[in-house]
């Protein structure tokens, strides 16, 4: 590991935006003071002080969307979700730089997600360029799996909307034919979709990895869906 990662993976420890789940084993989070904490169904009430609606980006990254996100929708609360906490170090700062006070960010595995989120907690959820995990051996580790979208259907509110965007067909049509077998319905569908005028303003946010994407030539593809 190199010098400036483990600059950016210490440094987090310190910032009050962050919250950690370090040992990914154990169901523990901790905030920059070490103290645990105990926030499942408590995110809006005890982190954001309000009720407004709970937003999360899973796989996060460096935060593009959420941050984005959060400075468009002020009336929401917002948060990044990542298990490396490298990438976190720069969406926290740069939320921190900009007074993002509805945004925090998690560092956790996704597979952990409901010990740290309550049923019905959450309003709205964003998958942006997560791995693929291509080959059948590694399918169930997809976070479109049906194991995770049961996940979500158990800390999301009834009729939830899941935003899903990768440049990966396979596993963008993999992720259809999950949330179709699934009984989720189908908000909408569309590959590559800078080839006409974007629907959503939303879709024009270019995280990290989608900007070297499109530099290779890759299209990108967007799917909505309810729970």
């Amino acid at each position: 590991m190199g010098k400036a990662k483990m600059f950016k993976i210490s440094s987090i420890n310190s910032f009050t935006n962050v919250y950690q789940n370090e040992h990914f084993t154990k169901p523990v989070l901790r905030n920059w003071e070490e103290k645990e904490l105990d926030l499942k169904g408590k995110w809006k009430s005890e982190v954001f002080k309000n009720e407004k609606a709970l937003v999360l980006e899973l796989a996060c990254g460096k935060g593009d969307y959420s941050i984005t996100l959060a400075k468009k929708y002020p009336d929401k609360n917002f948060i990044g979700i990542d298990s490396k906490g490298a990438r976190l170090f720069t969406g926290s700062k740069t939320a921190t730089a900009q007074n993002l006070h509805n945004l925090v960010w998690i560092r956790m595995r996704i597979e952990n997600i409901t010990n740290f989120f309550a049923e019905n907690e959450v309003d709205e959820i964003w998958i942006t360029f997560p791995d693929p995990f291509p080959g059948l051996k590694y399918a169930k580790r997809r976070l479109s799996a049906p194991s995770f979208l049961n996940r979500y259907k158990l800390i999301a509110k009834p009729g939830a909307t899941v935003h899903f965007k990768t440049d990966d067909l396979p596993l963008f049509q993999y992720t259809k034919e999950m949330a179709d077998e699934g009984g989720f319905k189908s908000l909408y569908y569309k590959e590559d979709i800078y080839s006409a005028p974007l629907d959503f303003e939303e879709l024009e946010i270019k995280t990290y990895y989608e900007k070297q994407h499109l530099e290779k030539g890759r299209t990108i593809n967007y799917l909505a869906f309810q729970l």
